[in-house]
This record gives C-alpha cells, sequence and structure tokens, in this order.
C-alpha cells in the first residue's frame, strides 16, 4: 500500500516563531515544504542564511524563495523604509511603525498559490497575537478569515488548513516549546536592525530577551 505524506507549506522567516511552527509540524508528521520571502527588509541577507540553516536542520527538500520588490516601493514601514528609523524606545502606542501593510495577506495569498500546487493540506504560519508588537495581520481572526478566502479561490477538492499554533502563546512559552523539541534558537533572528549582532533594544529583540528572561534561560545569539 502507497502511503501519501501529508505535506504541509511552512512560512518561515528565520526568525523564532516561524522556525518552532515548523519543528511542530514536522513532530506532526508533515513533510515540510519551506518558503521564504525577502522583501529587502534591513535583515533580509541574514534572515535568508537562518532560513537555509534552518532548513538544512529540518532535512528540508522542497524550499521555495520568492524576491518581493512591492514592499520596497510601497514603504511605509521601518523594516523596508531606510529613511524610517527604527524604533528602539520600548513599546510604541497603537500599531508600530515596523507594521509591514497587510503583509501577511500578501504572503498567505502566495503561500496559497504554492500549497494548492503542492497539495499541502496546511499552510503553517507563526503569528503570535497575545505577545506580539500589536500587528493586525497577527490576529487569529483574521488568519481564520484568510484561511476561509483561500478555500472559496481555490479548486473545489482544494482543502487547505492554516495552523497557527503559536498564536496564543506568550513568548516565554515559545522559547520552553522550542526548547523541548530541540529547535536550534542559536540558528534563528529577530533583530530589525542588524545583521552581525542583534542590537537588544528593538521591539522584536526586546520580546524575545524578555521571553528567554522569563523562562529562565540564556539566548544563544549574540548582542552587541
Amino acid at each position: 500500500m502507497n502511503i501519501i505524506n501529508k505535506k504541509a507549506l511552512c512560512v518561515m522567516s528565520g526568525g523564532m516563531d516561524s522556525t518552532l511552527s515548523a519543528y511542530m509540524m514536522k513532530k506532526s508528521g508533515y513533510e515540510i515544504i519551506a518558503l521564504h520571502f525577502n522583501y529587502d527588509q534591513r535583515t533580509q541577507t541574514k534572515e535568508l542564511n537562518s532560513f537555509h540553516e534552518i532548513c538544512s536542520d529540518l532535512d528540508v527538500l522542497n524550499k521555495y524563495i520568492l524576491d518581493l520588490d512591492f514592499f520596497k516601493q510601497l514603504g511605509a514601514s521601518a523594516l523596508t523604509d531606510r529613511s524610517i528609523d527604527i524604533p528602539t524606545g520600548g513599546v510604541e502606542e497603537g500599531v508600530p511603525i515596523t507594521y509591514v501593510p497587510f503583509r501577511n495577506g500578501i504572503f498567505l495569498s502566495m503561500a496559497a498559490a504554492i500549497a494548492e500546487k503542492e497539495g499541502a493540506e496546511v499552510i503553517s504560519i507563526g503569528v503570535v497575537e497575545e505577545d506580539s508588537s500589536g500587528y493586525p495581520d497577527c490576529r487569529e481572526s483574521y488568519i481564520k478569515s484568510m484561511e476561509q478566502s483561500i478555500n472559496l479561490g481555490t479548486k473545489d477538492e482544494t482543502n487547505i488548513e492554516i495552523k497557527m499554533p503559536l498564536v496564543h502563546l506568550k513568548k516565554s512559552q515559545i522559547v520552553q516549546e522550542a526548547l523541548e523539541l530541540n529547535v536550534p534558537l542559536e540558528l534563528t533572528w529577530s533583530c530589525y536592525k542588524n545583521e552581525d549582532k542583534a542590537c537588544g533594544v528593538c521591539d522584536s529583540c526586546r520580546l524575545r530577551l524578555n521571553g528567554f528572561k522569563l523562562a529562565g534561560v540564556k539566548d544563544p545569539i549574540e548582542y552587541e
């Protein structure tokens, strides 16, 4: 009897959250198809390198790397517009300037096309709602609505579930879960500013460092 592997298309930035999500999919028995986006973000080179190293550790055989120049043309975010400084003063009120307009919606739309082509039944994304930076496209209700739209806009026989296993976790819980699954956290990258040593003061670094602190373990990456 032929056993058909179930496939999960994992959107992987090279960061801690999406990496843990991919390892959780592998533990659940899915064959991993890895998807990474280069969108001219400040730490693009480092994130891509992290993605490759993580895929190697996961033994991923099927990878997609998509280059998007749209976000650079759009600007409007400190991640893609070099004229806007990355905030380093702690939590901002409202939606942060590091929010990239509708990024996850665009990523998920492209992921859906690949998932349909590859016959993947799952798209995995590492969104975190409760302990995130307040990005509107990380909300569970939004992701579920995208799932519905994707299934309405694909072939009748296509049925894709978007899994977001971290959506209700705190960053400290993400660290703990990653340690339990032997996720190589030293390969992941979260800093918005730097590609050599993490700055330690941008919003993403602060969230990461606090997660490790509350989990009672030392972050294995280098900081300035």
